[in-house]
């Protein structure tokens, strides 16, 4: 049987939205226990207790024990409202369940040995498919989580649910294919200092082509100048001339 978690809650009076508010403005969670063919029960929790689980992982696949008036209920959270604006929660529902209930639960993947993976020490990424895997079981017998060794694994290996070690009295709900969980990428920095290494010499050459262009084009404007002080004293020489032949 699963470990359960104790969880604070009052019994509240009234139904409806204006009972529901009322609570909130008194500072607490409104909730409701309901299932089992029992009687539903109107609840509420201080909303630091309520945060303080949520923070935690698999608040939806772990079991919650409730005492309210002398009596202890065993229960999962299935449903919880959220403040749109300030995500706070302000509805939360449990459901009991009997040794009979078996349902389907979303339970969070965990990696560990990361440091035994020869790809991850190369500088390979760890690529998460899955975060959580969902299963069929018994609410007593819904795992926490479920453990992946990362252990021998290199780069461009891919990591599929035949590989992980399920506990008993829990069954898949995908069965038709073996899915993958996680790969271990190649590095994306190396490609990417190669591509801007690429990129400052195609710079280089451009800058070469401009200065070279611009010498050119230097000494385009040296040999007009030379021509035209050619020109000038052609010119001056021809006035000379012509003012000898004037004279005589």
């Amino acid at each position: 049987m699963a470990q359960a978690t104790a969880l604070a809650a009052e019994l509240r009076e009234g139904t409806g939205k204006g009972a529901a508010r009322a609570i909130r403005r008194a500072g607490r969670v409104p909730g409701v226990i309901y299932g089992n063919k029992e009687e539903s029960v109107l609840i509420s929790i201080d909303p630091l207790d309520l945060l303080q689980q949520l923070r935690g992982p698999g608040f939806f696949a772990r079991v919650f024990e409730i005492e309210i008036g002398g009596k202890k209920h065993r229960v999962l959270a299935r449903d919880l409202q959220v403040d749109p604006v300030t995500d706070r929660p302000i509805h939360v529902d449990f459901m009991r369940f009997s040794e009979a209930t078996r349902l389907n639960i979303d339970v969070q993947v965990v990696f560990e040995k990361h440091e035994e993976s020869p790809g991850l020490k190369r500088g390979g990424v760890l690529n998460i498919v899955r975060h959580t895997v969902e299963m069929h079981c018994k609410p007593d017998s819904i795992p926490e989580s479920i453990f992946v060794d990362l252990t021998g694994l290199d780069i461009g290996d891919s990591l599929h649910i035949s590989a992980v070690e399920l506990p008993e009295d829990v069954e898949l709900t995908v069965t038709d294919r073996d899915f993958t969980i996680a790969t271990i990428a190649a590095p994306t920095i190396l490609v990417e200092i190669e591509e801007e290494e690429e990129d400052e010499e195609g710079e280089e050459g451009l800058e070469g082509e401009e200065v070279e262009g611009e010498e050119v084009e230097g000494e385009g404007e040296e040999g007009e100048a030379a021509e035209g002080e050619e020109g000038e004293a052609k010119a001056e020489g021809e006035e000379k001339a012509k003012g000898k032949k004037d004279s005589k």
